[in-house]
């Protein structure tokens, strides 16, 4: 079986999945990519991401798809090259804070890790960008952000070796990013992701 013929299998029964006791109108965000050599690894769909059924289409996703653009490919071009996967694929819910969406829980991700893992393995990505915290935990050491972005390295996964530039979540709801020194280290990783595209063309 080719990788596109798999994939697009991996997409039809992903697009189909109800393990989770979620909402029966809550349904997987599936990335429309196909023949991509890039994976970009969220947390979770939002709520406008689960109405519109694409992946970082919500405020989030303006601010990713910015980062993207100062990294050489436009929106349109990222979501036809690049495969938008995450460590869960359906709207978790509110937060009960009212601030964001609520962090999936670990049995949610572990009932989800198998689609990831497929993923993985079809596509054997040249390169990966884990967005998120919990994306990050998924491939790198558990250090503290400030450690992380801004770098690259090489690691290994079921579907081969790929090289790992990670970014913060784009979230409003995020203070991460608007420390001190933090908006540098995203600049830094946005030009180590633009050298890596620039690579694989």
């Amino acid at each position: 079986m080719t990788s596109v013929l798999a994939l697009e299998r991996h997409k039809a029964a992903l697009a189909g999945c109800v393990r989770c006791a979620l909402a029966p109108e809550i349904r997987p965000v599936v990335s429309g990519a196909v023949g991509a050599r890039v994976m970009l690894i969220g947390q979770a769909p939002g709520k406008v991401e689960s109405e519109g059924g694409r992946p970082f289409s919500g405020r989030a996703g303006k601010t990713l798809f910015r980062w993207l653009a100062r990294a050489g490919i436009d929106e349109a071009s990222a979501r036809e090259k690049i495969y938008i996967s995450a460590i869960t694929r359906c709207y978790p819910g509110a937060h009960p804070s009212g601030r964001g969406d609520r962090v999936p829980t670990r049995v949610e991700q572990s009932g989800c890790a198998d689609w990831l893992d497929d993923e993985l393995a079809i596509i054997q990505p040249e390169l990966l960008i884990p967005v998120g915290r919990l994306a990050i935990e998924k491939f790198l050491p558990a250090l503290p952000l400030s450690e992380l972005i801004g770098t690259k390295r090489v690691i290994e996964h079921v579907g081969g070796r790929s090289v790992v530039i990670p970014l913060p979540h784009p979230s409003g709801a995020s203070s991460w990013i608007h420390e001190d020194g933090h908006q540098q280290l995203v600049d830094r990783a946005i030009l180590l992701i633009a050298k890596e595209l620039r690579r694989l063309r």
